[in-house]
């Protein structure tokens, strides 16, 4: 026969079961955050759900044809998906834009990117717990030039800003262009990871949030 002491203690372990929220991963992209859909299961946060567990609660806001860049053809501000986020306080931020600013009409405004970025972060923590996390992401290596995207731009001088622009903010920099950088095969259009690339990419920053 159980005690009221092990009754209560019962209580107590199963109230705090239910009271531990999952903790909030907003993924902020364009289409390679997007993938075949914001709720594929093979876009790269889904999968990335899926290794992280019930612990996560993982949500994909990617946009395609996203820029960072405020004076970008297509500026991620300008979207719903940026309020969203903010909607959502998240626990832990990952951002990985600049692939379509390195389109030439975008570029030109590069020495806007640093700026830009810095500001996107800082209006993210805004609405994110005082012990939240941001990760900056370095994006995936353009392998050829495709839809405007320029891989001398990603590959060479938007890498080294995004790591100096992780290290001003005081963000984590996760690093997708090693992983990917020898497999030319995963990326069949030379920008967008297919499914196993993208299941490199969910290992990679699953990894990196585990740490």
């Amino acid at each position: 026969m159980k005690t009221l002491f092990t009754l209560l203690l019962g209580v107590l372990i199963t109230s705090a079961a239910f009271s531990q929220k999952p903790i909030k991963i907003a993924c902020v992209g364009n289409s390679i955050t997007q993938g075949p859909g914001r709720d594929h299961p093979d876009s790269y946060p889904l999968q990335m759900q899926e290794i992280l567990g019930e612990a996560y609660d993982v949500k994909n806001f990617g946009v395609s044809g996203r820029t960072l860049l405020k004076k970008g053809d297509f500026p991620y501000w300008n979207e719903p998906q940026f309020e969203e986020v903010k909607g959502f306080a998240p626990d832990i931020l990952v951002i990985m834009l600049g692939t379509n600013d390195s389109k030439p009409q975008n570029w030109t405004y590069k020495t806007e990117f640093r700026k830009d970025y810095l500001d996107m972060i800082a209006a993210f923590r805004e609405t994110m717990p005082a012990d939240g996390k941001v990760y900056v992401v370095m994006p995936v290596p353009v392998t050829k030039d495709n839809f405007g995207i320029t891989a001398e731009v990603m590959n060479n001088e938007q890498r080294m800003m995004i790591m100096d622009i992780a290290r001003s903010s005081g963000a984590e920099l996760i690093d997708l262009y090693t992983p990917l950088m020898d497999k030319a095969e995963l990326l069949p259009d030379g920008v967008h990871p297919n499914t196993e690339g993208l299941g490199i990419m969910a290992a990679a920053v699953a990894r990196a949030i585990r740490l």
